[in-house]
């Protein structure tokens, strides 16, 4: 049963399960200790951060572990933030980081700091030159992913680091989803990764600080790993991520070009299998295993749970699949449909077989899910009668209100209006995304009773 979903957590390595069940038995003692077993330990320590410190770019000396990306990336923003109060409390973060910086980035307003949002363009990907206008005398930290969680967009690392560099603010590198592919661009002042994603175990993060970085660890002192991960390390796991990096690095290349390949090749087929697909994410400057795609007319709880049963295990960003029903903050920044969204990233050792599979069932998948929801199955070509029209879609949710609406746009005539009430967050983006697709023009929107009017103009 084909895994795609490789960018939430990687299948464990093969060499960071031999290198796991190796430390069981030799790194279980504590390694600060001066005995023989402690000092075993301190070895398989030493050895697996600078083998980590290698991958990154960075001496030994700049990396602790972390018990999760997460905490990496809290930890080294509050540290920044810290050591460098002086400056300021301004924080400037692209519209699309991954959350636990946006949690941070939230933190720091509640406690009286500011932070700027840089917008992202269609594609998910940054204008060096607007994050560099977002910079102001008082930031004293900006951060900015490697490449995008959910869509595989790369973001111009270097050009950023080399306009922070110049306005003398701190670059941290939120590089989880790229570690495992190359080094990232050299300029950046902290870096932060996690080893689930790369085929490493889970519970071990990086971070690095490079030296002559202001950083003021938070918390209370602690004697491991510099001060900034307190606790004792978890050195099995440790020194399994470590062996892991180098061993999916020597195997990048190869495999990424190989990846990429299939990734192209969904990318091409999807929308010439299902009608009405938006693909996302820029198509050459992206992850080679990562492609993002959102069909119309679908709930992305109900095809996900339709590519299980098929056998496939794929993620989304859609608003239908989350608790609190609101769209992915990475589609919105980017202005894309929310609705049925699949991400699907591919595993090493990927097969052709598997992704000709997937293009197979798809269709099928998506065709299913739209018929239980009474999605519309041609385009609409009634002349219309009254020149305006009010749907009540509140109470509704992803994607209903952009069914009934594809329903009823041929109930007006061409330049006729459609007001489609709704109090459903996914409808900010998934109407005029439709509109776009389906050549209809969207007017605008504001405020209503309860929730928004969204005003659609027929043109076709």
């Amino acid at each position: 049963m084909p895994y795609f979903d490789t960018a939430s957590a990687a299948p464990l390595h093969p060499v960071a399960r031999q290198a796991l069940l190796a430390a069981l038995d030799e790194g279980w003692a504590d390694p600060a200790r001066l005995y023989r077993e402690g000092r075993r330990a301190r070895l398989l320590l030493d050895a697996a951060r600078e083998a980590a410190a290698e991958a990154v770019g960075c001496r030994a000396d700049e990396l602790v572990f972390t018990p999760s990306g997460t905490r990496a990336l809290h930890d080294g923003i509050a540290g920044a933030l810290a050591g460098r109060r002086r400056v300021g409390r301004h924080l400037t973060v692209s519209a699309v980081e991954h959350s636990a910086v946006l949690q941070s980035a939230a933190a720091l307003q509640a406690a009286g700091g500011a932070v700027t949002e840089v917008p992202v363009d269609r594609t998910g990907r940054v204008e060096a030159g607007a994050f560099a206008a977002a910079l102001r005398p008082d930031t004293a930290l900006a951060a900015l992913q490697s490449a995008n969680h959910e869509v595989g967009t790369e973001q111009p690392v270097a050009e950023v680091a080399e306009a922070c560099r110049a306005a003398g603010v701190p670059l941290l590198v939120d590089a989880a989803q790229s570690l495992g592919w190359g080094p990232v661009a050299d300029g950046w002042s902290l870096l932060t990764a996690s080893a689930h994603k790369w085929g490493g175990p889970s519970g071990v993060g990086l971070l690095a600080v490079r030296k002559g970085v202001r950083f003021a660890a938070q918390g209370p002192a602690d004697e491991r790993e510099s001060g900034r991960a307190p606790g004792f390390p978890n050195l099995p796991a440790i020194v399994a991520a470590a062996a892991s990096l180098r061993a999916v690095r020597q195997e990048a290349a190869a495999e990424g070009a190989r990846l990429r390949g299939l990734v192209d090749r969904i990318r091409e087929r999807v929308p010439q299998l299902v009608p009405d697909v938006e693909v996302v994410g820029d198509p050459e400057r992206r992850l080679p295993h990562l492609v993002t795609f959102s069909c119309l007319y679908v709930d992305g709880e109900t095809l996900l749970h339709a590519l299980d049963r098929a056998g496939f295990s794929v993620s989304s960003g859609s608003s239908c699949t989350s608790s609190t029903l609101t769209p992915s903050h990475v589609l919105r920044a980017m202005g894309a449909l929310s609705e049925g969204n699949i991400r699907v990233s591919l595993p090493t050792g990927t097969t052709e077989e598997d992704v000709e599979r997937f293009l197979e069932v798809l269709p099928r998948a998506v065709s299913s899910v739209r018929e239980q929801l009474g999605a519309p199955t041609g385009a609409t070509t009634s002349a219309g009668s009254a020149s305006e029209l009010v749907l009540d879609a509140l109470g509704k949710r992803c994607p209903i209100p952009v069914i009934e609406l594809a329903k009823v746009i041929g109930d007006v005539p061409v330049g006729g209006l459609v007001t489609v009430l709704s109090d459903d967050e996914a409808a900010r983006l998934d109407i005029p995304a439709w509109c776009g697709m389906r050549g209809q023009e969207y007017v605008g929107e504001r405020p209503a009773e309860r929730g928004a009017a969204y005003v659609v103009r027929r043109r076709v």
